[in-house]
């Protein structure tokens, strides 16, 4: 009986040694946090060009740009002078899906999707070395409420806030 339970416990003990040897091996390669390189730790970002003809988008995309960056901490927000790299981004385009209609009118959406489309380049200061470039997207639903340009509005902010977070991603996310 004690040969039978101490060939068990091998057997168990193998098991688990294997288990835990496949599990960790699928862990090799990964990297917690940013994977910018070492140098990179500051960034400088001045306010977004704006070519959509929206007036006052940049304004609302920069903040949420740096609070995404502050909020995300693997680059110091700093001013021109003390800044290792740059983020440069122009607004180029806002549109807007209908997602949903009207019961008695095909013709009438009552629920849209609004995208705001940005080119980010991200550079080194001092050389102006391109490191990423890559055009990205926020978006958001909204309802208009009867009234398409109020809800436009309102909806701009929360496409403002979900570019950041996206912006973010590339530059940080990219190496």
């Amino acid at each position: 009986m004690k040969n039978i339970f101490s060939g068990l416990i091998r057997c168990s003990m193998a098991g688990l040694l294997v288990a835990l040897g496949v599990t960790l091996t699928g862990c090799v390669g990964y990297k917690l946090g940013n994977t910018l390189p070492s140098n990179l730790k500051t960034v400088y970002v001045p306010t977004f060009i704006n070519k959509t003809g929206e007036p006052m988008v940049e304004t609302e995309a920069t903040k949420a740009a740096i609070q995404e960056l502050q909020m995300d901490g693997s680059l110091e927000v700093v001013g021109m002078d003390f800044a290792d790299t740059l983020l440069d981004v122009t607004l180029v385009k806002i549109t807007f899906e209908p997602l949903g209609f009207e019961q008695d009118s095909r013709k009438t959406a009552k629920e849209y999707r609004l995208y705001l489309y940005a080119d980010v380049i991200f550079k080194k200061a001092k050389t102006n070395q391109i490191l990423s470039k890559k055009q990205v997207a926020g978006e958001t639903t909204f309802f208009p409420g009867g009234d398409l340009a109020a809800g436009k509005r309102l909806a701009l902010p929360k496409a403002s806030k979900d570019l950041a977070h996206r912006i973010v991603e590339a530059v940080v996310e990219y190496w």
